[in-house]
């Protein structure tokens, strides 16, 4: 163990000492300050989570609020947007990782999110060196040296950098302030605002963040009081940040007005976090057995709470004058088989013509290969910079159409690819890696927080499969163990991997098996971390 200069502070792990510039006495003091300010803020909201909870689990149902109503009809909008986000049209997304930030700021996308949260295992490594490589992308000093001898640096265009910080919920052990973990969320923020703000200014760029998981705008109020805290303490001129949020949980989506106009002066944008908002659906209504989903690979946005939920997201944002950024192409390229990649490329290009076409302002991959095929849909679809002036005054969205459950049918293939998907990026996160290829897919977090949860919700209700049996706790096990079976086949026991595997597929075991659902699968799995 090893502490800085402030006695209140402790590092609870070592300091390489290429990692000293960014942890300096004067960033560390930065968070720490913003710790002190906001730290008991983030805790009454996150009990204020736990009473929703609690308020939904007893049969209450969401709805628009009735206390902010003079805010949802009222003629107003958000501060200007900077001049290079207003063309957002195809946006990447990935870890803070070297090689990656270099390959996706060089992709052709006209932004790269980099992301300390989904899709970044928050090891203390990954996320002291991730602020290394953030710095480096802002000064164009990084580059990566392949052991192959391939070289990699940024080209002279890039994309416009946007840094997504983890949300409220995740706490970081490695950083304790009067012996208490800190607030990742502020760790990631102020670290990458307090090294980064002058240099991104002089570039004519500036500190850009999209926002997780928030589910209000009490929430959204807490990050504008963080920014307008954050300017003041670094001499920085007010609106100087920006932001864009993920509306990617289904509380979020009945208070999106009042989100923009909480982060008013900040926010450029809202982004349908689509797989994070089925998996919070789930989530939210665990208890309810009229609200199980069926297999994941039938609710798609063309269900009617997710095309209700993302047309609600353009006509609000353009009303307000911000953007409405569609949801992730998550499929990579198919080596070696033309055909199984044509239709991969086919499923992209129609979910990237329903977006454009429905008036979103841009889209999400998550492979440099699909920049391309997204580009081009958006290229002739959107010929200005933005979809701003379509106004989709004909969307009329109700709560009932936010929460219509979507028909379908539990099956065995269903179960067994939750089960499949769940150990194997459970198996990656335990080692480090937040970011897993998986079955021609490229999969964060959330995929895994969809899996699982749906174990959990089939076996609490007692779903019924699509040939008459019922979903058992005892089945989702049996399948649990071929699966992992399956996954390990040719690795010796005593193999690292397959001790890595067999030690995932315990942990979603004990996940599907409480009583309780367990909000985050990263907060038990973050134990067994560095």
């Amino acid at each position: 163990m090893s502490s800085k200069a402030d006695s209140r502070r402790t590092l609870v792990q070592d300091t390489p000492s290429e990692w000293s510039s960014i942890l300096s006495e004067p960033a560390m003091a930065f968070v720490d300050d913003l710790v002190s300010t906001f730290r008991d803020d983030i805790d009454v909201l996150l009990k204020r989570r736990e009473t929703r909870q609690r308020e939904l689990d007893a049969g209450t149902l969401p709805d628009f609020l009735e206390s902010t109503r003079e805010i949802r009809a009222a003629d107003w909008q958000v501060a200007s947007v900077p001049a290079d986000l207003l063309d957002r049209r195809v946006e990447i997304t990935g870890p803070t990782e070297r090689k990656m930030i270099i390959n996706a700021l060089n992709s052709g996308a006209r932004v790269f999110m980099a992301d300390c949260e989904d899709s970044l295992c928050p090891t203390w490594g990954n996320v002291i060196q991730g602020q290394v490589n953030l710095r480096d992308a802002v000064d164009r000093s990084i580059e990566f040296n392949n052991p192959d001898g391939r070289r990699y640096a940024l080209n002279e265009s890039t994309a416009v950098l946007i840094v997504r910080p983890r949300g409220w919920h995740l706490y970081e052990k490695h950083w304790l302030l009067d012996g208490e973990p800190v607030p990742g969320a502020l760790v990631d923020f102020g670290l990458y605002l307090f090294h980064n703000a002058a240099e991104l200014k002089r570039r004519g760029t500036g500190p850009y963040f999209y926002l997780p998981k928030l589910e209000g705008h009490l929430e959204a109020r807490l990050w504008a009081r963080v920014f307008e805290h954050a300017e003041r303490a670094l001499g920085l001129e007010p609106g100087t940040i920006k932001c864009t949020v993920l509306i990617e949980t289904i509380l979020a989506a009945f208070e999106m007005d009042e989100i923009l106009w909480e982060l008013r002066d900040y926010i450029v944008g809202l982004n349908c976090g689509r797989w994070d908002y089925i998996f919070s659906f789930i989530k939210k209504f665990s208890h309810r057995p009229d609200f199980v989903l069926p297999d994941r690979a039938s609710v798609t946005m063309t269900t009617h709470f997710l095309r209700s939920y993302s047309q609600l997201v353009i006509k609000t944002c353009h009303r307000r004058g911000a953007f409405a950024m569609g949801g992730m192409a998550a499929q990579i390229p198919i080596k070696g088989d033309p055909e199984a990649n044509a239709a991969a490329i086919a499923k992209v290009r129609a979910d990237k013509e329903r977006e454009a076409g429905d008036g979103h302002d841009g889209t999400w991959v998550a492979h440099p290969g699909l920049v391309p095929v997204a580009m081009e849909v958006f290229d002739r679809l959107m010929p200005g910079p933005n979809n701003l002036g379509r106004l989709r005054e004909d969307v009329v969205i109700t709560a009932a159409d936010l929460l219509e459950v979507p028909q379908g049918q539990v099956t065995e293939a269903g179960l067994r690819n939750n089960a499949d998907v769940s150990i194997r990026y459970v198996a990656a996160w335990l080692g480090g890696n937040g970011c897993v290829p998986i079955h021609h897919l490229m999969e964060d977090a959330a995929t895994a927080e969809i899996s699982r949860a749906q174990l959990w919700q089939w076996v609490r209700h007692g779903a019924t499969l699509a040939d008459g049996r019922k979903v058992t706790l005892e089945l989702v096990r049996q399948l649990l163990a071929e699966e992992l079976q399956g996954i390990c086949a040719g690795l010796a026991e005593e193999d690292p991997l397959a001790g890595q595997h067999r030690r995932a597929a315990q942990l979603v075991d004990e996940l599907i098996s409480r009583e309780t659902f367990e909000s985050f699968l990263t907060l038990p799995a973050y134990q067994a971390i560095d």
